[in-house]
């Protein structure tokens, strides 16, 4: 048999490979405390929103990321809707995590004000996440 009878399958199978994906995986959106505990699978996406309004001074503050399964995806990102035409109205407050390990952990948020820490926060959100 010559190397061209060898190769022509052999490469036409890599082709086959390469075009079959693994499905997307759906994102997670976790907006309310009554939807816990998540589940993900490892390399899950989830995204925490909550509602948020910095112009009142009080800010949603990581007390625990869960970083034993949890891998942040990067800073918050607060957007307030631009139909409101209203300063100072409230908007949402947005992290982006993905699961990296097997395990359990709390995902723990505070709402408070970053200069009074010793003041208990006015809302805490407590979300058990479970990744598998």
């Amino acid at each position: 048999m010559t190397a061209a009878r060898l190769l022509l399958p052999l490469g036409l199978a890599l082709l086959t490979a390469c075009a079959h994906q693994a499905p997307a995986t759906k994102v997670v959106n976790l907006e309310k405390q009554a939807q816990c505990p998540v589940e993900l699978q490892v390399g899950q996406p989830l995204n925490l929103i909550l509602p948020s309004n910095p112009s009142t001074g009080y800010r949603w503050l990581l007390q625990n990321p869960a970083a034993n399964v949890l891998r942040s995806l990067g800073p918050e990102v607060y957007s307030n809707p631009e139909t409101t035409g209203i300063v100072g109205s409230a908007g949402q407050s947005v992290w982006r995590f993905q699961a990296q390990t097997a395990g359990e952990s709390h995902l723990i948020l505070v709402y408070q004000q970053p200069w009074a820490p010793e003041v208990r926060p006015v809302q805490t959100f407590d979300c058990v996440i479970k990744v598998r």
